[in-house]
């Protein structure tokens, strides 16, 4: 039986039949959330009005060493008084886009390196931390090993053990699970990088707490890859590890539809659900049960020898965090207790507008009672700071200050699908910004009386986008929720701090492993 049940217009009228809503609710989502989905994909969301890119003095922090090791030893101190500090790590992407190369080598009608990716990644593989584990492979699989390989020229079968299943079977795994550093006692993950982190800047008390959202498919290798290592690295550090997993939630995947706007199906008449992209893990965050929660990408990681100012910058982003949530508790206090001057109420505004960077053009003509409710709702919500960098020409979304709904001006993360791209001057902000986001996140998401917030409540639903995709051939719209640290965080107090270069060491392709910052 068929179901009118979706109508965006006159024009355009959805049918869903009794397995449709079936397949809907089994995904706990309910037709009206498809609905709307459809709607958004129909209309598109709004571009962002921006002010400015955010920049040293104008919304990015820039501590002198007496200001970084003030802040290093708040730090300290908030450790030491017992707070629980969660290190969140989002790790559910395969790794076959790091491999994209290697895998059109496979597919090219030549068999000998040809391309300057090709040359440099077989000139140099003796460099890679899983070239034992690949030589095994290749002996196993082939009787011969990489060298012996390569002087027989049979390149394709080293790339086939490297990619496929009865090889390392690289091409479908997760970053978390790939050898990506060489040490004396053996190779490492950059999941084992991850706990070795959270041993040196976010134990407290000789505990670490380490949580990675992963896929459903590889949540068994992740769990056996910690059941092998955790031991180890706990015995090293001297600490005890929590170390848990999430999934993205099915209710968080998004409709796909069809160029002309109607749901795209399968092959078998079933609607397509796609993950509605990392700003679904706003949900798995909201489970976190921690006072401040750390958040770096699986694959920006450094071997030992560099770890130095990723641990001294991660410390002093944690404690400007924890310092100026201290300000903002003691301010909502005084609120609460209502006998508070006018000379407190300006202290308020200074810190709103200079320390959260979030400005009120009319604050002037607000009344006691509208300055005081704005006041607790922008003191009283969750808190980040963000580590920056220089802009040195890396894909990906920068810091601006940007307009909210409610008229104010705030720093947000953007991403360029957010920029008008018809409007010269945002293009000119853009393309001119000076520092970008390197996914560097110390978050603070309980209150001021100790209750967690709750997160999806402060996330800004109209910042999704739609991205053009494709399934067996077939072009798609696909929607993609507002970004973990876009969209999804837009209603935080949001504080931009600058960070060096070097602690921003993304592995996009395989041959990033080869740079001297992972070697």
């Amino acid at each position: 039986m068929w179901h009118i049940y979706l109508e965006h217009d006159i024009n355009l009228i959805i049918m869903l039949s009794n397995n449709d809503l079936k397949q809907i609710s089994l995904r706990g989502i309910t037709a009206e959330q498809v609905n709307h989905q459809l709607e958004q994909i129909r209309t598109g969301f709004p571009f962002l009005r921006l002010e400015a890119p955010a920049a040293i003095g104008k919304g990015i922090m820039a501590p002198d060493n007496n200001e970084r090791d003030a802040y290093i030893t708040a730090w300290q101190d908030y450790k030491q008084a017992g707070h629980k500090i969660v290190k969140f790590v989002p790790a559910s992407g395969a790794a076959s886009r790091m491999f994209k190369d290697m895998f059109a080598f496979l597919d090219a009608d030549y068999d000998v390196p040809t391309t300057d990716f090709e040359k440099q990644f077989f000139d140099n593989i003796k460099k890679f931390a899983f070239r034992e584990a690949l030589c095994d492979k290749c002996r196993q699989n082939t009787g011969k090993s990489i060298m012996e390989l390569i002087r027989d020229g049979e390149y394709k079968a080293v790339v086939d053990n490297m990619l496929n299943a009865e090889g390392l079977n690289y091409g479908r795994l997760p970053k978390g699970l790939l050898l990506f550093h060489n040490y004396d006692d053996g190779p490492r993950t950059s999941m084992e990088e991850h706990l070795v982190e959270a041993a040196l800047y976010a134990d407290s008390n000789a505990e670490a707490n380490v949580h990675f959202t992963v896929s459903h498919e590889h949540l068994e290798l992740f769990k056996q890859k910690v059941a092998e290592k955790a031991e180890f690295y706990a015995r090293k550090y001297g600490v005890k590890y929590n170390i848990s997993f999430s999934e993205q939630k099915p209710s968080t995947d998004t409709i796909a539809a069809n160029p002309d706007n109607t749901p795209f199906r399968n092959a078998d008449g079933s609607l397509l659900f796609r993950p509605g992209g990392h700003g679904a893990l706003i949900q798995n965050l909201n489970e976190i049960d921690a006072d401040v929660v750390f958040i770096k990408n699986i694959d920006n990681v450094v071997p030992d020898r560099l770890k130095d100012d990723t641990v001294t910058y991660k410390q002093l982003l944690a404690g400007i965090l924890v310092t100026l949530q201290a300000q903002a508790f003691e301010f909502l206090r005084i609120l609460d207790s209502g006998a508070y001057s006018h000379a407190q109420l300006e202290e308020m505004i200074r810190f709103v507008q200079r320390d959260l960077c979030c400005r009120k053009h009319d604050i002037k003509e607000l009344e006691d009672a509208e300055l005081v409710s704005y006041l607790r709702t922008k003191l009283n919500r969750p808190m980040r700071v963000c580590g920056v960098v220089k802009n040195v020409g890396e894909p990906g979304g920068g810091p601006f200050l940007t307009y909210n709904q409610d008229g104010t001006v705030s720093p947000q993360i953007l991403e360029s699908s957010q920029i008008d791209k018809n409007n010269p001057s945002y293009v000119r902000m853009f393309t001119e910004g000076t520092h970008f986001n390197p996914v560097d996140l110390v978050c603070a998401t309980k209150d001021y009386k100790g209750h967690r917030f709750d997160l999806p409540k402060f996330v800004d639903a109209a910042t999704g986008f739609i991205s053009n995709k494709s399934k067996d051939g077939r072009e798609l719209k696909a929607l993609e929720l507002p970004g973990l640290w876009n969209g999804a965080m837009s209603n935080w107090s949001t504080v931009f701090v600058e960070v060096p270069l070097s602690t921003f060491n993304p592995v996009k392709t395989v041959n990033d492993l080869l740079r001297e910052q992972h070697q």
